[in-house]
């Protein structure tokens, strides 16, 4: 369930390019905000009702401080995160926005040195090293893929942005779903992102505009928020009941691995090797990041969390 899982949130970058290809040959701009507000839509019914349904089982009932914990959360880890992604996808490979995403320990690990006062260690630098040089390889392959090296340095700032962002959604919703729980916690903070996206969707186009896209749109859209969005959040969560977070953390690496070759499968990206070396540096330094103990609030794990950025 934990490979599926990974396997199932790497697609979603798949999904986003597919729709935009959607929207080109309809004769339309690729639109993030559209797509992803379809994908906010699409996947609300579902998050709602479990938000509803552990709101029921759980005893906690939310505070003040608890609603302004998942509004800014909500705004940041997933808001802000997705509409980041989503641009960046418009720029770049899904494999190498994959890559870009699974920096996020290793930006975890500088937030938590600067605010936890939490050293690195050698083996830390070592991870960092491995990472971002292999992002530097992954990233060459794509400007010679592409021949636009504005585009790809474009695209790679706009994901390690949301990179960021969602780091620091990492770091500081620990506290909140041990209080409130964490399916809870993931649809409150969905809808506060929804309503993010919908609200700015609503002052950037015509409200009609969403229901005449082409339907590849509607299709890719719909796909995301089952495929990539609700069944590995429930899959994880059973995941890590079974074998520990963990265990489904380090299955979690699969995912770069998975985005590359979907997008050589369904996208026609090219492969290269020294792709394959990149994303192997990376994995390699981001499992080492991992291995170390996690900063305190200790937050939980990406598949776990399943924000915006995924």
């Amino acid at each position: 369930m934990a490979f599926t899982a990974a396997a199932f949130f790497s697609m979603k970058a798949i999904f986003v390019k597919l729709a935009y290809l959607g929207q080109i040959e309809a004769g339309l701009p690729t639109d993030a905000v559209t797509v992803l507000a379809l994908r906010m839509l699409f996947s609300l019914p579902v998050l709602l009702v479990a938000a509803f349904w552990s709101s029921r089982r759980h005893k906690h009932r939310l505070t003040r401080k608890d609603w302004l914990a998942v509004l800014f959360l909500g705004c940041v880890g997933y808001y802000l995160s997705s509409l980041l992604d989503f641009m960046g996808l418009q720029y770049i490979t899904a494999g190498l926005e994959r890559l870009i995403l699974f920096l996020y320990p290793t930006v975890v690990a500088i937030i938590s040195f600067f605010i936890f006062k939490k050293p690195i260690g050698r083996t830390g630098i070592v991870a960092l090293v491995l990472s971002y040089i292999g992002i530097a390889l992954a990233s060459v392959h794509d400007v010679e893929t592409s021949g636009n090296a504005h585009a790809v340095l474009i695209g790679g700032g706009l994901i390690f942005a949301c990179t960021i962002t969602y780091a620091i959604y990492l770091v500081g919703q620990g506290e909140v779903v041990g209080r409130i729980g964490a399916t809870r916690f993931a649809a409150l903070a969905t809808t506060v992102a929804a309503a993010c996206v919908l609200i700015q969707f609503a002052i950037q186009s015509p409200i009609g505009e969403i229901a005449t896209q082409p339907w590849p749109v509607y299709l890719h859209s719909g796909l995301m928020a089952l495929v990539s969005t609700i069944l590995p959040i429930f899959m994880t969560a059973k995941a890590i009941q079974m074998i520990g977070a963990a265990k489904v953390s380090l299955i979690g690496a699969v995912g770069p691995v998975a985005t590359i070759f979907f997008g050589w499968l369904l996208l026609g990206e090219n492969v290269s090797v020294q792709q394959m070396i990149g994303a192997a540096l990376v994995l390699a330094g981001v499992i080492l990041v991992a291995r170390k103990p996690a900063p305190k609030p200790a937050p939980v794990p990406a598949a776990q969390a399943a924000p915006a950025g995924e």
